[in-house]
C-alpha cells in the first residue's frame, strides 16, 4: 500500500519504520492506557505483530505525540483475526463484503491539547482508508471504570439512538464470561438520558464516531486489567454526512502536504 506521510501545522504523521517505532507507541500507550490508571505491566499483546501503527510526531523535537494501530482486512471473512473478535461474536460482519479496517489503541499523549493532533490523525486515517478502498472502520471504544452504573447515561443515549444495524449487529462471543457481559439495551431505564450530558460522558473517539454515523454493539464487555467497559463501534464509510468527510479529508489534502506515496 501507500505510505502516508502527512504534515499539518507542527506535526508528522507516517506508520511505524521499525520495531523501535513499534516500541515508542507502546510506550506512549503504557502512559495512556496503564500508568495513567495506576496499572503496571506492558500495553503490548500479539494482534502489534500483525498490524500499522501510525505514529504523529512533533516535527521539531521529533517527540512521539499521538499513535494508534490499524488492522486491515479484505473484507469480512478474516474479521476473526481482529482484536475485537476475543470479545464479540463477529459472524453477520463476516459477512461483509469489502475492506475493513480495526482501528485500536488510540492515543494521545496527556499533555498535548492541540486540536491539529486530532486532525491529522484522522486526516492520516482517511488517506489510508481511500488508498485501501476500506468500506467499514470497526474497533473497541473504552470507557474509563469498569463499573457499569457509572455510564448509565452514556450507554442508555447508545442503546436509544445509535445500535448497530441488525444485519451487522455483534452477538454475545461463546467463551466471555457471562460477569463480564453487560446487556444495556435490555430494559431501559425511564426517563431517557440527557442527550448532552449523555455525549460529554463518552470517549472522546466514541462521540467521533457518533458524529459520523457510527454505531455499538447491544451490549459491553467489561475489561478488569485495564478498569474498562467497552463496546463494539462500527462505521460505514459511505454513511458519513458529506460536510463531515469533506471536513476529515481536508487533513489530508489542502490543510496537509502528502509528501510521499511509494508501494
Amino acid at each position: 500500500m501507500r505510505e502516508v506521510h502527512l504534515k499539518v501545522g507542527r506535526y508528522l504523521a507516517r506508520f511505524a519504520a521499525d520495531h523501535a517505532d513499534i516500541a515508542r507507541a507502546q510506550g506512549l500507550r503504557d502512559l495512556c492506557f496503564r500508568r495513567a490508571r495506576g496499572l503496571g505491566g506492558r500495553d503490548a499483546d500479539r494482534y502489534d505483530a500483525t498490524c500499522r501503527h501510525m505514529l504523529v510526531e512533533e516535527v521539531e523535537s521529533g517527540e512521539l505525540v499521538c499513535c494508534y494501530r490499524v488492522l486491515m482486512l479484505a473484507d469480512g471473512a478474516q474479521i476473526n483475526t481482529s482484536y475485537s473478535a476475543q470479545f464479540y461474536d463477529l459472524a453477520r460482519l463476516s459477512e461483509y463484503r469489502a475492506g475493513m479496517i480495526e482501528l485500536g489503541r488510540f492515543c494521545i499523549h496527556p499533555d498535548r491539547s492541540d486540536p491539529d493532533i486530532l486532525r491529522l490523525a484522522w486526516g492520516a486515517l482517511a488517506c489510508v482508508v481511500d488508498a485501501q478502498g476500506v468500506g467499514m472502520l470497526f474497533g473497541c471504544s473504552s470507557f474509563d471504570g469498569a463499573a457499569p452504573e457509572v455510564h448509565a447515561e452514556a450507554l442508555d443515549l447508545l442503546a436509544r439512538a445509535h445500535l448497530a444495524p441488525e444485519r451487522w449487529r455483534p452477538g454475545v462471543k461463546a467463551g466471555v464470561r457471562a460477569a463480564l457481559v453487560h446487556r444495556f439495551a435490555q430494559d431501559l431505564a425511564e426517563p431517557a438520558a440527557n442527550r448532552g450530558r449523555a455525549m460529554l460522558a463518552m470517549p472522546p473517539l466514541l462521540r467521533s464516531y457518533l458524529s459520523m454515523g457510527g454505531w455499538v454493539s447491544d451490549h459491553a464487555v467489561l475489561d478488569p486489567d485495564l478498569n474498562t467497559l467497552h463496546v463494539f463501534t462500527g462505521l460505514e464509510i459511505a454513511a458519513i454526512p458529506p460536510g463531515r468527510a469533506r471536513l476529515l479529508r481536508a487533513g489530508a489534502g489542502d490543510a496537509a502536504k502528502y509528501l510521499s506515496a511509494g508501494d
